[in-house]
């Protein structure tokens, strides 16, 4: 047996030799789809996801105990709860589900994905503005939406919220957002806990961490109400707060970030998270997205964008995939975090940010292997459940993946819209069996 051969090497058996055959021209066995990248797969891909999901996150209130729909929201009360369904209408996985429909819709032309946030931020709002109401008489009444009305965490505000701007600016949402939205932006700018020098933190697992998951809950919805607004403090604000996390949680040498930060902590152990990771990259597109043109952030976030995915390109799987831990090989391979790159790296080069000849490929082999996890039924396979944080090993190695994990959704609607933007603005040749991009 052959030693020093890398376990995905693969011997093809032929007939010919140097002489009489063109071997470079062998086709490999690849494990993923490799240069058939397709404009109408990616479509397939995304229609089998929003089949599901329209089907499993109804939004309507039903009575809890009767099963009834409660057709008059002036007649929802503490018994009243959204109908069951895979998923929660009002989590931050949601939120970027919403905000995923939202750009495929664009990118593709089809107006069923649009609609399918479209009418569930309506709901969610006209469900809020119900229970307002029926709050003021039945002050500590059970809600199905405590999360909007009263949130605890940057979870509870920042995605839905990010979501919520932007299918404002659709036009085609007939309900008042605008309450809501302020009372979300209200929360993270002025009632989450912070550290001293005014940096957005929680106090779990230890007191004053840092979450690198919070720059996705919080940045994003600041920047959007800049957008929403007009106004700089909000643009200099989440400027403000990504380079307080990034100063403590990115490893320049690596080009990765830690997933949390504990203050006093030393020394401290990094684990470089992969989907944390995700979203400190997805919080970059998120902010060069909104900034204006003559921000004076923008430079820096833009170095930043370049410096992390300069450090995911050098872990980027043979498969495509990246692992759950990115620098250890031997975690196994995530879904999320994979769809989260695609995304980044896709938009990036579309909006030239990256260059499409060093970046372009990896991106479509990324897709590829995204695309292997979406079953039959449009639900994705591989995904990492929700995880804390840990300080050792173990924590992360072993966290279960979850076909009903809502982490993915999103990102791999992201993923799909802008993988399909990829192909019209540049198309890939294969030269030598290999994919390049020349425009």
């Amino acid at each position: 047996m052959c030693t020093g051969v890398p376990a995905f090497a693969q011997y093809v058996e032929h007939r010919g030799n140097d002489v009489t055959s063109p071997l470079h021209l062998l086709k490999p066995a690849y494990v993923t789809p490799y240069g058939e990248t397709k404009m109408a797969d990616v479509k397939a891909s995304l229609d089998r996801i929003y089949s599901y999901l329209d089907k499993t996150t109804p939004f309507e209130l039903i009575d809890k105990v009767s099963g009834k729909v409660v057709s008059d929201l002036k007649k929802a009360d503490s018994s009243s709860v959204f109908k069951p369904g895979d998923y929660r209408l009002t989590s931050y996985e949601w939120g970027v589900t919403y905000t995923g429909m939202l750009e495929v819709a664009t990118a593709t032309g089809d107006q069923k994905f649009k609609d399918y946030t479209v009418k569930r931020i309506s709901f969610l709002a006209n469900v809020v503005s119900a229970y307002q109401k029926y709050l003021k008489t039945n002050k500590t009444a059970v809600t199905p939406v405590r999360s909007v009305i009263d949130p605890h965490a940057l979870d509870d505000a920042g995605s839905i919220a990010a979501a919520m701007i932007k299918t404002q600016r659709t036009g085609e949402v007939k309900a008042d957002l605008r309450p809501v939205i302020d009372h979300y932006l209200n929360y993270i700018m002025t009632k989450e806990f912070r550290l001293k020098d005014g940096t957005l933190a929680r106090n779990r697992p230890q007191p004053n961490t840092l979450w690198l998951d919070d720059l996705y809950m919080s940045l994003p919805a600041i920047a959007q109400m800049g957008v929403l607004t007009g106004e700089n403090k909000y643009f200099d604000e989440a400027v403000k707060q990504y380079r307080l996390f990034a100063e403590r949680m990115f490893n320049p040498e690596k080009g990765l970030y830690m997933h949390g930060w504990v203050q006093d902590m030393d020394p401290h152990p990094q684990f470089h998270w992969a989907r944390a990771n995700g979203w400190a990259l997805m919080t970059k597109i998120e902010l060069l997205d909104a900034l204006p043109v003559n921000h004076p952030g923008r430079p820096y976030i833009l170095q930043m964008l370049k410096a992390h995915v300069k450090g995911l390109a050098a872990l980027q799987d043979g498969t495509g995939f990246w692992h759950q831990l990115l620098d250890r090989n031997d975690s196994y391979l995530e879904t999320s975090a994979t769809a989260i790159y695609t995304y980044c790296i896709a938009r990036a080069v579309n909006k030239g940010w990256l260059d499409a000849k060093a970046y372009g490929p990896m991106a479509l082999l990324a897709w590829n292997a995204v695309s292997t996890k979406i079953n039959v039924n449009g639900q994705v396979e591989g995904t990492c459940v929700g995880t804390g944080m840990g300080f050792d090993p173990a924590f992360y190695y072993y966290r279960p993946v979850n076909v009903f994990a809502a982490h993915s959704y999103g990102p791999v609607l992201l993923a799909g819209a802008e993988t399909y933007r990829l192909l019209q603005e540049h198309p890939f040749v294969m030269n030598d069996s290999s994919v390049q991009m020349y425009k």
